[in-house]
Parts: structure tokens; C-alpha cells; sequence
């Protein structure tokens, strides 16, 4: 029969054993679910919401709170998690689909993804993310605004096109303004750039490397700060350039790349395109990889993660790009 302080001494450990957090976050909730003591909880996605939440997880042990990326919608609460100084790891939606069907987890609501994700959290133990500082997110917001005009840009030239008469003044004026806000923009960013010593040092290196512009060396230094800090597998993975088996039994299929963070690879690509052009390394790649048979799109591809990995080392050696031929 268990004493009454053998009972109390049980509670202890399980009030302070180590919390794991998972958080589904939709458009308009926050479903959090706690692994250890299997709590539940839903809050707003809004201000006030997310200020409830940090305030209910002052009194857990946290160890780590998990959650999807959800291409914008997380950005918020992490800003606040970050602040609050809580650790935050942003995993690929991916990998908890992946962790979900291993566990037979095929049931799907806001509750059980919450708990999914908690219950990935606590196997797997993934890496809590860098805590950005106040300049890096603001850093982070003038890239997001950017790639969000460049869209409306794009949305409205192709609306110019089937529009009647009419409506084409409008739009023509709208298009107007988006590309002076875009103008002002880069403008702002340059200006970002150039005040701080670090990242002004970090963009001249990237830019030393011919096909890297002005937009892929903000992008990068903004959306993907692990860069120069991490080996070249890691990074390709990161950014989500490694190319993937997805061999079974006897069936063996293409490598394919996906996941990893989108708005870097976009800009990769145009960096790619101009440096198979451009750059002598690069170019030289990737007729080598034409002459042996491979499309263009995938000789591409490798070219993007080898641009990637040659920028991961100049940061990490603190070195421009040595112009000269390859051997």
C-alpha cells in the first residue's frame, strides 16, 4: 500500500516532468494539446488569443512547443513565443503526416492534430528554432511584404488581359501602385541592409558569387539565417534541394525534391538560371550534366543545391567567390 508521501513525492515528478506542446494553427484557432499530462486546450488566433495562451503556459515546464509551418499563419504566435522566450520548433507539415500514419493515426480533427504533433514532439525531440531578434523580424516582414506584392503584381497582369474596357483603368492603376510600393520597397530594404555592419558584410559575400542579385541576398539572409552555420547536407535539406529516395521492394523511382522553405527555393531557381549562364562553376556543371543524358529541369535542380552549398561555405569561411575557371 502506497504512504501518503510516496503518493504526494508520484505527483511531484508528474507536475514537473518535462511538457511538450503540440499547436494546430488554423485561421481562426490555436488548438494545443499537452503530451505529458494530456491536457487540451483551444485558444483565438488573434492578439488576445495568443496573449491567453503564453499566459495558461507560464505554468507548465515546457521542454518544447511544436507546430506546423503553415505557410504565414504561425508567424504571429512564434513572434510571441519568441519574446516570452519559449522554445519553438516550426516543423514540415510532412513530417507529422508521415509520424501520424506510422502511429496509425488516420482519424483527423483540430484536437487530434494538436495531439499528433504533441506526441512528435516528445519522440522525436526536433531542434527548437534560433530565437529571431526584434531586427531580424522586421528584416523577415519587409521579405514577405515583398514576395506578397510581386504576387499581386503577377494576379493583376494577368487579370489586365481578360479585362473589359472598362475595368482596365482601374487595374492599370492598381498595377501603378503596387510597382512603387515594390520601388520603395527595395528601397527600404537596401537601406535595411546597408545599416547593419554584419548583414551588409553578409550580402557583399553572397553577391560576389556571379547570378546572385540584390533579391536573392536579401531572401536569403532573411528566410534562411542557418546559412554558412550548418553542413551541406543540412542545408539542402533545409532549404528542401536534396533530392529524396522513394524506392520500394523492387520498384525504384525517381529522386524527387520537395518540402523545405519555398520562398528561398524560388529565388534559387532565378539565381540557378542565370548562374548556369553566368557563373563558370555552375555552367560548367551543368552542360556536364546535359551531356550525360539528365533534363534540364533536374540538371537544374542540382545546380540550385550546388549554388546553395557553394554560398553556405563563402559564409562560413568569411569569403568572396574566387572567380576563375573551374578544373
Amino acid at each position: 500500500m502506497l504512504t501518503r508521501a510516496t503518493i504526494l513525492y508520484k505527483e511531484q515528478l508528474m507536475t514537473t516532468k518535462a511538457e511538450y506542446v503540440g499547436i494546430d494553427v488554423s485561421k481562426k484557432n490555436l488548438d494545443v494539446a499537452c503530451w505529458t499530462n494530456q491536457e487540451y486546450r483551444r485558444f483565438g488566433n488573434d492578439p488576445k488569443g495568443i496573449m491567453d495562451l503564453i499566459e495558461w503556459m507560464k505554468g507548465l515546464p515546457i521542454e518544447l512547443i511544436v507546430m506546423e509551418a503553415t505557410g504565414g499563419l504561425e508567424l504571429p504566435l512564434v513572434a510571441e513565443l519568441a519574446y516570452a522566450k519559449l522554445p519553438v520548433a516550426i516543423v514540415n507539415p510532412k513530417r507529422i503526416r508521415d509520424f501520424a500514419r506510422s502511429i496509425g493515426q488516420l482519424a483527423k480533427t483540430d484536437k487530434l492534430d494538436a495531439r499528433v504533433i504533441a506526441h512528435f514532439g516528445a519522440a522525436t525531440h526536433p531542434e527548437a528554432r534560433k530565437l529571431p531578434t526584434e531586427e531580424e523580424e522586421r528584416f523577415t516582414a519587409f521579405i514577405t511584404r515583398r514576395r506578397q506584392i510581386i504576387e499581386m503584381l503577377t494576379a493583376e497582369r494577368n487579370r489586365l488581359h481578360s479585362a473589359r474596357f472598362a475595368m482596365q483603368e482601374r487595374i492599370e492603376t492598381h498595377i501603378a501602385w503596387l510597382e512603387k510600393e515594390l520601388h520603395d520597397l527595395d528601397d527600404e530594404i537596401t537601406q535595411f541592409i546597408h545599416q547593419s555592419p554584419l548583414w551588409k558584410e553578409k550580402d557583399k559575400l553572397l553577391r560576389s558569387v556571379p547570378g546572385v542579385g540584390p533579391v536573392t541576398s536579401a531572401t536569403i539572409l532573411a528566410m534562411l539565417p542557418e546559412l554558412g552555420t550548418i553542413n551541406r547536407q543540412k542545408i539542402a535539406a533545409l532549404v528542401g534541394v536534396a533530392p529524396v529516395n522513394k524506392d520500394s521492394g523492387k520498384r525504384q523511382k525517381k529522386r524527387r525534391v520537395f518540402g523545405g522553405r519555398a520562398s528561398v527555393r524560388s529565388v534559387l531557381y532565378m539565381a540557378a538560371l542565370s548562374a548556369s549562364k553566368f557563373n563558370p562553376h555552375i555552367k560548367a556543371f551543368y552542360t556536364h550534366l546535359l551531356q550525360k543524358g539528365k533534363e534540364k529541369k533536374v540538371a537544374l535542380t542540382a545546380c540550385m543545391r550546388k549554388l546553395l552549398v557553394m554560398l553556405n561555405a563563402i559564409l562560413r569561411h568569411n569569403q568572396v567567390f574566387a572567380l576563375q575557371s573551374p578544373s
